[in-house]
């Protein structure tokens, strides 16, 4: 398809926030409004109209290090196999081309099959899980931790400086970073439930006994990207009464760029990596 074929693809702004967010909503995915300002505000995000309504987006966040990510690929149920979601990602790896940047993102089974043949190679495996009914507690929450603490820790997880998510992540209202035995995790407020992640822990049984604190403390569904290769922890988890929603796979287009020294127990998102 030459580039002047089919809808025009346009950058959206700031006052695109709630028609994105009615997307997501639409794919009942958990962003809130707020997510939306993250990627239209320090990313660049695409999008495609029917008329005056929005029916399909894709967003690139950059990273330090020469990295980007690819993520909030949706097409309204209206318009979808019409080549609008290809179009898109097209247009956000143009821009990450133009900008020397390596390409992730966390893809469905779905998705994967998609992105391979346009050149994405496959990295590590993550297993979205959710626990419906937390047995709340009120016996006590985990230690508060700082900001710094988890941006160092996510450093040296992932090799990005992600501070700027983070910091906007932490302070946002129903947002809490939390410690207990040697973990670090943060906590942030979503659309239908509260995720946890990115989780950090220097073993299973500190990981889980973080999730286990975390979930004695809230009321509502949660939600957790728990890396796949990390099988100590999802075996923990599934038997603690959550349950696997579905599989994501990470990949990568482009160069390989610095990696992390260790291995995080849950990511930040499948939208934010």
């Amino acid at each position: 398809m030459d580039a002047t074929d089919g809808p025009i693809v346009i950058k959206l702004g700031a006052e695109d926030a709630i028609a994105a967010l009615a997307l997501s909503t639409e794919a009942h995915w958990n962003q809130t409004e707020e997510d939306w300002h993250v990627f239209l505000h320090d990313g660049v995000v695409f999008g495609i109209r029917d008329g005056a309504r929005l029916v399909a987006t894709a967003a690139l966040l950059p990273y330090s290090g020469n990295n980007a990510w690819i993520s909030m690929v949706l097409v309204s149920a209206t318009h979808r196999r019409r080549g609008l979601a290809t179009r898109l990602v097209d247009a956000c790896l143009e821009t990450a081309r133009k900008n020397g940047l390596t390409s992730w993102l966390d893809a469905t089974p779905d998705g994967a099959a998609v992105y391979g043949p346009l050149g994405f190679t496959p990295t590590l495996q993550l297993r979205r899980l959710k626990l419906v009914n937390p047995a709340q507690e009120t016996s006590g929450s985990p230690a508060v931790a700082t900001l710094d603490a988890l941006c160092a820790r996510d450093r040296r997880a992932t090799g990005f400086d992600r501070t700027v998510l983070l910091t906007a992540f932490a302070q946002r209202s129903g947002s809490r970073i939390v410690a207990a035995q040697g973990g670090i995790a943060l906590v942030r407020d979503g659309r239908t439930a509260c995720h946890i992640g990115p989780l950090f822990a220097d073993n299973a049984a500190e990981a889980l006994a973080l999730v286990d604190a975390i979930a004695r403390s809230e009321t509502r569904p949660l939600l957790i990207d728990a890396v796949a290769s990390q099988a100590a922890f999802l075996e923990g988890l599934t038997a603690s009464g959550w349950t696997i929603e579905r599989p994501f796979q990470r990949m990568r287009f482009g160069p390989a760029t610095t990696a992390g020294e260790e291995m995080p127990f849950a990511v930040a998102g499948p939208e934010f990596g």
